[in-house]
């Protein structure tokens, strides 16, 4: 009999733990209250990073070092799916830029370790001019390197699909509580052995935790060739907390024809209901990217939906990613801003727990007979 898995949320990471724990052999059932396009995964940059991400949380030493391992899976998966423009993964170049030299910055130790893990890897301050960056806002140093970026309005639909392809139970439906409470009960009620917390900011009522968002917003703009040149770079320069205000930049080209513009860092801020018209932060932030890339003035911003904004699911420490003691319960979950780079890792981990952490006799593993590709 196989090990039967219920996981909660429908997002990158509850789909892609959910498509692992199915390739290695374990009956799924997907409990979710909102699936794609109707959650924050869709609304993701989705761009690739070597940790700590451009929007800045996460920055805690221990929840870092696991980030890393995480995120290198990530990296090879992603390019991978790169082959196959179903998934809606692309490998595209990214430049990340200072406004001081790299040795003089926090971001050194970033630089140095990535640099030995990427393709493409150059540090070159001629970047800065060779993609027209406007040198008054005081950049001075760049590098840049090939990164997975992802579509997701096509690359959750490809999740949800692949899941449904090897046979995972899908249920639209909100869980509320407390999980080691409700575990008995979500075990008789789903027929499941193991429980997996994928539910992000759902985890601030599921795990009792103190969980937080961090608001972000991207401006979409056509990247048709046709207002402005087309845009095959993704451009960032990482969000400093210490000097006051927004001031992160986050250019990219999304599928072939979008490019996103922003972004904003705002946390315990709840309210979803801004856009570039009622929210000066966001007018700011269009403004700051304008100046930074100069061609964007000429942008034709997209009429159906101009912005999209989303919650990232942030906590105070770490990434939380373990066995809770003394239930049949995984949690994974988290990511603040970094749950599509770390997706791929973290699933393969809850997999390695749901193999080796659970010994009692009730938990009857089968050997799989599908290939693992996670």
């Amino acid at each position: 009999m196989k090990t039967r898995v219920l996981v909660i949320g429908g997002g990158v990471s509850g789909l892609t733990t959910a498509l692992c724990l199915l390739q290695d052999g374990f009956e799924v059932t997907v409990v979710s209250e909102n699936f794609a396009p109707n959650n924050t995964s869709v609304v993701a940059g989705a761009l690739w990073e070597w940790p700590p991400a451009v929007c800045g949380s996460h920055r805690h030493p221990v929840s870092l070092e696991r980030s890393k391992s995480w995120c290198m899976t990530s990296y090879n998966k992603f390019l991978i799916l790169a082959d196959n423009k179903e998934t809606g993964v692309y490998s595209r170049d990214v430049v990340f830029y200072y406004k001081k030299p790299i040795e003089q910055t926090l971001e050194l130790q970033k630089m140095n370790e990535l640099q030995m893990k990427v393709l493409r890897f150059r540090r070159d301050g001629s970047l800065i001019d060779s993609h027209g960056i406007n040198r008054d806002v005081g950049v001075v140093d760049a590098y840049t390197y090939l990164a997975p970026q992802v579509d997701t309005d096509i690359y959750m639909q490809w999740l949800y699909s692949q899941v449904k392809e090897f046979g995972c139970k899908i249920v639209q439906a909100k869980i509320s509580g407390n999980l080691p409470e409700l575990q008995e009960k979500l075990k008789n009620q789903f027929s499941v052995d193991i429980i997996v917390n994928c539910s992000g900011l759902g985890s601030t009522e599921l795990a009792n935790d103190d969980m937080y968002p961090l608001r972000g917003a991207l401006i979409r703009v056509k990247n048709d060739g046709v207002s402005m040149p087309r845009v095959t770079t993704a451009h960032c320069m990482t969000f400093d907390n210490t000097v006051g205000g927004q001031n992160m930049i986050f250019i990219l080209p999304r599928g072939e024809n979008t490019l996103l513009v922003g972004g904003l860092v705002e946390p315990h801020q709840w309210e979803l209901d801004i856009n570039l018209e009622n929210y000066e932060p966001i007018q700011d932030m269009w403004n700051r990217c304008v100046n930074f890339m100069p061609i964007l003035k000429d942008a034709t911003i997209d009429s159906t939906e101009p912005v999209r904004v989303g919650l990232r699911p942030a906590r105070k420490d770490n990434i939380r990613l373990e066995q809770e003691p003394g239930t049949d319960i995984i949690h994974n979950y988290g990511h603040g801003g970094s749950g599509v780079t770390l997706s791929w890792g973290c699933a393969k981990e809850v997999v390695q727990i749901a193999n080796s952490g659970f010994t009692r006799s009730n938990l009857t593993k089968v050997t799989p007979k599908l290939e693992v590709s996670c």
